[in-house]
């Protein structure tokens, strides 16, 4: 953060999520539960601004903003639990890199106990926001495999909105690749969004995998493993997750022109006309068709006609034939000799 920033204060929930620890949404829940304190005040309420003075502590641990910052893919395998702890201790997601990463690490969006796919684990919260807001409309790709064959119509309605209960959900595209599986698309993954719809058609899944988090897919990550994230991967969610409506359309810039009195460097390019269609062509200069010394005319193997400056059709140049093999004239007469004998006969 610069200098007028730090002057000013963050809000207490962007300086959790600058810690590592979670999202904004998920710091503001830390709030609300009286578990974090500012200079040893407890503080209940999200909004709190934050000094580069104060100590900020969460369940009397001191906090501070992480400088090196992990993104990781993570192939999630079946009966594994997407959460910091479980009470009826059943494995967990972090239990799969714990011993190569020592950084605390919390992960970006979710998969039930038993789904399967890609995951993203980071210790950056405004990464871990940029992804799962809705705003963002990152996709992410699900194989959803049933025991009950699908109808077309049903991932139609799907597509156009489905309302469940109170809630509508809406998948973004689909792919029906068989009458027990297909492919869907979502940009806004509400908590066992397919479950819940598939669960309201009395259709059982046999299989949920994530196949693929915008451009990040599961392709050289064996189940159970994990890789991390390049730079230009985690640009590209920079990139990609402001919305539409806040992006800066790109323009072509306009020529410079000189202004009288003006010292600045002028484009000489820009100050041209429009390219020449011909090579040999200049400004003012007459069109090489009726320019005296013009190139020569294409020879073709047949006769081509075409018209001239004068507007008239003028028949072109033809090719000289090649000469002709020996004995070609003989077999040529004996053949008309054959054909009159036999109108004769």
């Amino acid at each position: 953060m610069n200098r007028s920033s730090e002057d000013a204060g963050v809000r207490l929930q962007v300086y959790l999520a600058r810690c590592g620890l979670g999202s904004r949404r998920s710091c503001e829940t830390y709030i609300e539960r009286g578990k974090v304190a500012i200079n040893g005040s407890p503080v209940t309420r999200a909004g709190e601004k934050v000094l580069s003075t104060d100590v900020v502590t969460v369940d009397g641990k001191k906090v501070v903003p992480v400088s090196n910052k992990i993104y990781i893919a993570v192939h999630k395998p079946r009966e594994f639990l997407v959460s910091n702890s479980d009470p009826e201790g059943r494995p967990l997601v972090q239990e799969l890199f714990r011993s190569a990463i020592k950084e605390r690490l919390f992960h970006v969006g979710r998969l039930d106990y038993l789904s399967t796919g890609l995951i993203l684990y980071t210790n950056d919260g405004e990464f871990s926001k940029l992804v799962s807001h809705p705003r963002a409309q990152i996709e992410k790709e699900y194989l959803v495999e049933t025991g009950r064959a699908m109808e077309d119509e049903f991932l139609r309605m799907y597509s156009r909105g489905i309302r469940v209960g109170e809630i509508i959900y809406r998948c973004k595209s689909y792919v029906l690749r068989g009458p027990h599986s297909a492919i869907i698309t979502l940009t806004e993954g509400k908590n066992r969004e397919i479950r819940n719809v598939f669960a309201s058609r009395n259709i059982r899944l046999k299989r949920v995998h994530r196949l693929r988090i915008g451009p990040l897919t599961l392709r050289g990550i064996p189940p159970g493993h994990f890789r991390r994230l390049t730079e230009r991967e985690v640009r590209w969610f920079y990139e990609h997750s402001t919305p539409r409506e806040e992006r800066v359309p790109l323009r072509r810039p306009e020529p410079v022109v000189p202004v009288q009195g003006e010292t600045r460097p002028v484009d000489r390019k820009s100050l041209r006309g429009p390219k020449p269609k011909y090579h040999s062509e200049k400004p003012g200069a007459p069109r090489p068709d009726n320019r005296p010394g013009s190139r020569k005319p294409h020879r073709s193997s047949r006769t081509v006609t075409g018209r001239t400056a004068t507007g008239r059709h003028e028949r072109g140049p033809e090719r000289k034939q090649p000469p002709k093999r020996p004995g070609t004239k003989r077999r040529q007469e004996r053949t008309d000799k054959h054909r009159q004998e036999r109108r004769d006969w």
